[in-house]
């Protein structure tokens, strides 16, 4: 069987935590893996907000992901987008016309945004998934404060330092909180002629509170310590129309300099490749060892799948879900290939869901245990520079997060575009 297994390749689509660790996985055993991505780098998405808020560089938030791979010879990484998967033949191609082979297809492509509809918002309402959406947001969020220091007009400042976050989660929660910090502490002291710590920034959540995925207490601490941040936080505010200058909200049409969408996400949409229904988000249901019903040596883990835990749940979009899935699908995928062996159905392990609210609080759900206020804060701290990739990378965004702490200051304020607005 050992004969059989080293002429087995994997082809694993996407090189989010999914994809990475089972890479890592399958490297170790020496199994022929063919890695594919449309970035040459992994990032690290829970601390892209920080990227948008100028609290962070690119880079300290991405790793190469040969660099990432390089111990594991029998792992081979592709740069490339994809257009087609043949089930029949066992391939997939790429733009450029390539096509690969495989024995065993992974994929694990993560989440877009969701507009719910209103794909036209996208425009005008950034979401937050990329390097290049972070950097689109830095750049249009500290235009708004740059504009409207050149305004001579009181009602035209206003308007340009009225910033709104559409979605009420953990990374609505997170922006809003950074970007009152932003203001308050840091161009505050930047700007002369305007009063950057009187911004307006509003989360807007459609549901009945903030961070609904989270015990009713850590909501109502949140929402309570970003009020005191100059946050306001509207409930049951479902927004009707979003454009470069307002928001309708209610039959209330509200001037804003920014907006930015953090309200919905669905399934990439290489999952419709499989040719298998798909649920409302685009996301596919898999089997207990994370395979694809009625699809032969096929799996989908991540965002992009509906793995159930043993209650019959579905598993939450989360960066830890994907990564104990891709560490599972890793070692079993081996064993199978190698030795023959059918694995034991995928159990996640919850390692607790938090959000950071801003400076000295966030809030920690373990299920049977919930943190909040500076402990969490720091307990969230720590989790999140022990889990970047890279001693180097831990070191720096160490050094800066203590840097901020003690100065407030920011040190990533570029602004690399300069998009058309619309006018009137």
């Amino acid at each position: 069987m050992a004969d059989k297994g080293s002429t087995q390749r994997v082809v694993i689509i996407g090189a989010g935590f999914a994809g990475i660790e089972v890479a890592r996985g399958l490297g170790k055993a020496g199994v022929p893996v063919t890695l594919i991505d449309r970035q040459n780098y992994h990032l690290f998405q829970p601390l892209l907000y920080q990227v948008a808020t100028a609290a962070l560089s690119p880079g300290d938030i991405a790793e190469p992901i040969r660099k990432m791979l390089r111990r594991y010879r029998s792992v081979e990484v592709v740069l490339g987008d994809i257009t087609g998967i043949d089930r029949e033949a066992r391939t997939v191609a790429l733009a450029d016309g390539t096509m690969i082979a495989y024995d065993w297809l992974v994929l694990a492509t993560g989440s877009m945004h969701s507009y719910f509809g209103h794909d036209d918002w996208s425009v005008s309402a950034p979401g937050l998934k990329t390097i290049e959406d972070a950097r689109r947001i830095r750049s249009r969020l500290l235009l708004a404060f740059e504009e409207a220091e050149m305004s001579r007009d009181p009602a035209e400042q206003k308007r340009l330092m009225t910033i709104a976050v559409i979605g009420g989660g953990p990374t609505g929660v997170e922006l809003a909180g950074s970007i009152a910090e932003l203001a308050r502490y840091t161009l505050a002291k930047d700007f002369h002629r305007i009063h950057a710590e009187a911004t307006t920034v509003l989360l807007l959540e459609a549901g009945d509170r903030i961070l609904n995925a989270f015990p009713a207490s850590l909501a109502a601490y949140a929402q309570r310590k970003l009020e005191r941040l100059g946050v306001t936080v509207r409930v049951r505010a479902a927004v009707e129309r979003v454009t470069d200058r307002s928001i309708l909200l209610a039959g209330e049409e509200i001037g804003v300099g920014f907006t930015i969408w953090a309200a919905g996400v669905s399934a990439s949409g290489l999952g419709r490749l499989l040719g298998v229904p798909t649920d409302r988000a685009g996301r596919i249901a898999v089997n207990g060892d994370l395979s694809v019903p009625q699809l032969q040596n096929t799996y989908v883990l991540g965002d992009l799948a509906v793995c159930k835990d043993e209650h019959g749940n579905p598993l939450p979009g989360l960066a830890q879900v994907a990564k104990q899935e891709g560490q599972y699908l890793g070692r079993a995928l081996a064993r199978r290939i190698r030795e023959g062996l059918s694995p034991p159905p995928f159990r996640f392990r919850n390692r607790g869901n938090t959000a950071i609210i801003g400076r000295h609080a966030a809030v920690f759900d373990f299920g049977w245990w919930q943190l909040r206020g500076w402990i969490a804060w720091v307990f969230w701290a720590l989790i999140h520079v022990y889990l970047l990739s890279g001693f180097e990378h831990r070191l720096l965004v160490a050094v800066q997060w203590l840097w901020r702490y003690l100065t407030y200051e920011r040190g990533a304020r570029l602004i690399v575009e300069q998009p058309k607005r619309e006018s009137g």
